[in-house]
């Protein structure tokens, strides 16, 4: 994309798809290990259950060191089904020592479930392990710290970092019971009941799933916790559900299970309406990246201009796909007070903040705040607020003379279309 001077933009497009067709490519080997050992009927559920969960198919095409560790994960499981025990731990090396470090407690889980039903002797894993690990260290060794430019090994220094030094919960803390009362059942939807009784109907499944259950108990004793900690567990839950509802749909006829069948599907239908939901809640949720595109459409002076991105604009959205080239410099540098930003020379701000001083708002960003039940077609609709300010200096007159739409003035949330993020204008929106 480099090479032909395609917008950066484009390049992230092009990533993102790569990483998705990767990740679908490893749910694929594993859909047919497990119509191969369940049949086709759990076949066809694993497939339905995974499309309509929008968390697994949204977070697979994002450039994250978990979702890179997921394609490892699955290509485990593919592994683990087909009984080849030496490659299941193969793939969980590569997984921990190069892409997700946390991956060691799955390894965990599953070593010891391998070597507990004797599949592959103490002497075997451990050479192993050892010498994959061995040529994974040197390679990520080796790359990482040529890009890095000092000696590093990284996923040596978020283990030490996260684990031994506790510092995760900087970033925030959860119960020690949210990945089964939060995270799994946003996550699976139907799929989460019907995993566990999967696990009853089935005892095929017990000795895949209690090593996977069990990684995410141990992974909830972390007080920070995200889903994407945690994402790699959700393909073989998905097995143990899809167990559930093929024995389900096997006995739709008999007399006990025909009310179990009416609510499955009801379920499968909420779980698919809670997705389009979701997936419409998402697509407003990047402020952030609009307003830097607006931003660069708006301003096409060409003297040297430094815009500054704080940690949520960050988040929302901003990446340096989204950069341009000079006369455009970005500066991501934290820990910034609202009222240090005036004694810095920065031309932009974008930040959460609605007024800075020293600094005019220029215009903002809308972006998904909750979702509104209303007594109409369609019954429920997205309010939106706005999130993202773009901020200029007011000691550079350059800026001052472009024409910005201006900030609001109230704090009341309104909505807008997709096709139109800058808010409607203000003319007294001065920093107070």
């Amino acid at each position: 994309m480099h090479l032909f001077h395609v917008p950066k933009v484009y390049g992230l497009l092009a990533v993102r798809i790569m990483l998705g067709s990767i990740i679908l490519m490893t749910l694929r080997l594993l859909r047919v290990q497990v119509k191969r050992k369940f049949g086709h009927h759990a076949e066809a559920f694993y497939v339905i259950l995974t499309a309509i969960q929008f968390h697994l198919l949204f977070y697979s095409t994002r450039p994250l060191p978990n979702i890179l560790a997921l394609a490892f994960v699955n290509l485990t499981y593919y592994f683990w089904f087909k009984g080849n025990h030496r490659r299941t731990l193969e793939a969980l090396i590569v997984a921990a020592v190069i892409f997700r470090c946390d991956m060691i407690l799955l390894l965990g889980t599953i070593g010891l479930a391998l070597l507990l039903n004797r599949s592959i002797s103490l002497l075997e894993a451990i050479k192993c392990c050892v010498s994959t690990a061995i040529i994974c260290i040197g390679l990520t060794a080796l790359v990482d710290s040529i890009m890095w430019r000092r000696i590093l090994w990284p996923e040596f220094e978020v283990l030490w970092f996260n684990s031994v030094l506790n510092r995760s919960s900087e970033w925030g803390t959860h119960s020690i019971h949210w990945y089964f009362t939060s995270a799994l059942p946003r996550s699976m939807l139907i799929a989460y009941p019907l995993c566990m009784i999967g696990s009853f109907l089935d005892r095929r499944i017990l000795p895949y799933i209690l090593p996977v259950f069990s990684f995410v108990v141990l992974y909830s004793k972390l007080p920070h916790k995200e889903l994407r900690f945690i994402i790699a567990s959700i393909p073989m839950l998905n097995v143990s559900a899809s167990l559930a509802a093929s024995r389900v749909y096997n006995n739709r006829k008999k007399s006990g299970w025909k009310l179990l069948y009416v609510l499955m599907i009801g379920g499968f239908l909420a779980s698919l309406g809670y997705s389009a939901v979701t997936f419409m809640a998402s697509y407003n949720n990047y402020p952030g990246g609009y307003a830097l595109k607006a931003l660069h459409e708006a301003d096409s002076l060409m003297n040297e201009k430094i815009v500054h991105i704080d940690a949520f604009t960050a988040m929302s959205g901003v990446s340096r796909f989204c950069e341009s080239k000079y006369p455009w410099r970005y500066s991501k540098e934290e820990e910034i007070s609202i009222e240090e930003y005036q004694e810095r020379n920065f031309t932009y701000l974008l930040n959460e903040h609605r007024h800075i001083s020293g600094y005019k708002c220029l215009f903002a960003v809308d972006g998904f705040s909750r979702a509104k039940i209303q007594p109409r077609i369609p019954p429920l609709s997205l309010v939106k607020e706005p999130k993202v300010f773009a901020h200029g200096n007011t000691r550079d007159p350059d800026i001052l003379s472009l024409n910005w739409p201006g900030c609001p003035c109230g704090e009341d949330t309104h909505q807008i279309s997709a096709t139109g993020p800058l808010t409607a204008n203000c003319e007294d929106a001065q920093p107070v």
